[in-house]
């Protein structure tokens, strides 16, 4: 197999793999809407349901139409700005003080952060 053919495959797979995560969650904004939008709204989020049924689409489309080369630097733009706001909004550790939230939130903030790496890499390249 040629070089470029096994790179294609790995971007390929790389694309998949990056996807599955938002994809998954975006689901999951549609199947429990009513308790992520009692999160949000716990965490002083306006209009909770409309934005959790929003960002459920945004999670699902963003990474399909990436995969397919389609609006690649607006949707990982998209899914960036998005994990910039779940981290600063949902997942402020540093506000929390009970030991096991704060090292909860600490992790789903440190996850955003290194998937906004991750997209700014993976922008970097096109």
């Amino acid at each position: 197999m040629v070089e470029k053919e096994k790179m294609e495959i790995l971007e390929i797979i790389g694309k998949i793999l990056f996807g599955m995560l938002f994809v998954g969650s975006g689901i999951s904004h549609f199947k429990n809407t009513s308790a992520m939008a009692g999160y949000a709204r716990s965490k002083g989020l306006l209009f909770a349901d409309l934005n959790v049924y929003l960002s459920g689409i945004l999670l699902v489309v963003a990474p399909i139409l990436y995969l397919f080369g389609i609006w690649e630097t607006a949707m990982l733009i998209s899914l960036a700005v998005f994990l910039t706001l779940t981290a600063f909004i949902f997942h402020p550790y540093w506000k929390e003080n009970d030991p096991m939230t704060k090292m909860n939130e600490q992790i789903a903030f440190n996850k955003e952060v290194s998937l906004i790496g991750a997209i700014l890499i993976v922008l970097s390249l096109l």
